[in-house]
């Protein structure tokens, strides 16, 4: 059986703010590049995939040199939850959402993936061993209900429903699987492995359903779009997600996914594909307020953790006789004995009760 290394323990989320901006910039990577993503919707999509992964491992690896960290190879069960990340997260969520789209509106899979703050509120505590933030678990719902603004709901049948299901699971393993690695393998380990794993599952299925030529279909057009989503939405911004997600937990981070509706639409204000309407903008603001009540930092009294937690002294009663007065009936000693100690003042051998501070 593994046991946990120092390095992996789980440490408490920082409340700052600082890291947090790294998971912001990745979601707003992902965000933006709906439009570039589009462009590959008549390319093969195993293929396509295949190659966005093999490339962006090995930008990964290049750019990890340059950081000076260096990923180590996984062991034991490590190789099932880094298997298990890139079969959810990146092979069966793009299947879902393309398979998705066939029986539902792309809105209803933008949502179901949109409601990922709920679930990684509530599990992502439980799998670093943290009870669930009452903040984050108020503030995710207000997420939700802001992005389901900005994407609208749209039609579907039973199938989409069952896709925009699995998309939204697929979407929370991303996160959650990475959990328990992230300690000892690092945000630069973790997508190394995803990328590279992914990239061969990819390929397996690239050649199986779309033959081993199938990359001669792809356009120049597309070839550009795959460079861009693996070196900003694969390389980068899996680094930055999984550095906030190791920091601040999956739970709060987790609210940082509200961001990505956002980016998509200021980019498509941006390409003149579309301007945000009304309730959009309520969307908007509705996101950013939950953001905020979820995010800020909880202010807690400086109490001395030992005065704290040391039991309380009462003082003695008015009509209380005085400790060290004989009673009336005792017979009178001289002196105490050697092995007694005046009270109120233990002997200078007693261990102290007081809590040690860490």
């Amino acid at each position: 059986m593994d046991t946990l290394s120092a390095s992996s323990t789980p440490t408490a989320p920082s409340p700052s703010f600082a890291p947090l901006v790294p998971g912001m910039v990745g979601m707003v990577l992902v965000g933006s590049s709906v439009g570039i993503s589009h462009a590959l919707v008549d390319a093969p999509l195993f293929t396509a995939q295949a190659v966005r992964y093999a490339a962006a491992t090995a930008i990964l690896l290049l750019l990890a040199r340059l950081a000076g960290a260096r990923p180590v190879r996984p062991r034991g069960r490590e190789w099932l939850w880094l298997t298990g990340l890139a079969v959810t997260g990146l092979v069966l969520f793009n299947v879902a959402v393309v398979r998705g789209v066939a029986h539902a509106e792309p809105a209803v899979i933008a949502v179901a993936v949109a409601s990922v703050p709920v679930v990684l509120g509530v599990l992502g505590p439980l799998l670093e061993r943290r009870t669930p933030s009452r903040q984050v678990l108020l503030a995710a719902p207000v997420v939700v209900a802001g992005a389901v603004l900005v994407e609208g709901t749209g039609r579907t049948d039973a199938a989409g429903v069952a896709w925009a299901a699995l998309a939204l699971g697929c979407e929370a393993a991303f996160t959650l699987l990475a959990v328990p690695v992230l300690g000892r393998h690092t945000p630069w380990g973790v997508s190394v492995h995803a990328s590279w794993l992914g990239a061969v599952l990819f390929a397996v299925l690239g050649v199986t359903y779309e033959g081993p030529t199938a990359a001669r279909e792809v356009t120049g057009v597309q070839w550009a779009a795959v460079g861009y989503l693996a070196l900003l939405v694969t390389a980068v911004a899996f680094v930055l997600w999984y550095s906030t997600v190791r920091t601040v937990g999956a739970g709060r981070a987790g609210l940082l996914t509200g961001l990505a509706p956002l980016a998509a639409a200021a980019a498509g204000t941006a390409t003149g594909t579309g301007v945000p309407g009304t309730w959009v903008w309520l969307g908007i603001a509705v996101v950013i307020g939950g953001l905020v009540g979820g995010l800020r930092a909880r202010r807690t009294p400086a109490v001395d953790a030992a005065s704290a937690n040391a039991p309380s002294v009462q003082a003695p009663r008015a009509d209380a006789p005085p400790t060290d007065a004989p009673s009336a009936d005792a017979p009178p000693t001289d002196a105490p004995s050697a092995g007694a100690s005046s009270v109120g003042a233990p002997p200078a051998d007693a261990p102290s009760t007081a809590p040690t501070r860490r």
